[in-house]
């Protein structure tokens, strides 16, 4: 059974993802540790398989446009009083795992795995592989709170 659409699949091979795919964390974990942030294992597991990619997409999604993204935890870097609060209110910890749309958002993973468009507000893509699937084809996240 395929994990992706074939065309998530392709973009995320693009941006230099590859089955079985695994990068160090521990740089990762170490600084944002050391700022207040507390990687957990939903965290550990994305970035060690998604952690450094850059996905450059642009223009019409399925229901928003579609947005560039990057799976780096470091561009969050004093943003952890916001994912504590968001977690709190979800009731799990949120580490960052990214930003979305050059920076003007941030991602996030809950504990259980839940990606999380992070702002002003809190909103979900859901589950990977549902997740990757609604950044690349431009599903809009589903709003949780303001």
């Amino acid at each position: 059974m395929q994990r992706f659409s074939d065309e998530v699949e392709r973009v995320l091979r693009a941006a230099g993802w590859q089955p079985g795919r695994q990068v160090d964390t521990t740089a990762w974990r170490r600084d944002l540790e050391s700022t207040g942030f507390r990687m957990h294992e939903a965290a550990e597991r994305f970035l060690a398989e998604f952690g450094g990619l850059k996905v450059d997409i642009r223009g019409r999604g399925i229901s928003v446009a579609r947005e560039p993204f990057e799976f780096d935890p470091m561009l969050a870097d004093g943003e952890d009083d916001r994912f504590t609060e968001w977690g709190e209110d979800i009731g799990q910890a949120l580490f960052p795992i990214g930003v979305l749309d050059q920076g003007q958002f941030f991602l996030g993973i809950s504990e259980s795995g839940e990606v999380y468009l992070v702002t002003n507000w809190l909103a979900s893509f859901g589950v990977v592989p549902e997740a990757l699937e609604r950044l690349i084809l431009g599903i809009k996240a589903d709003e949780i709170a303001e």
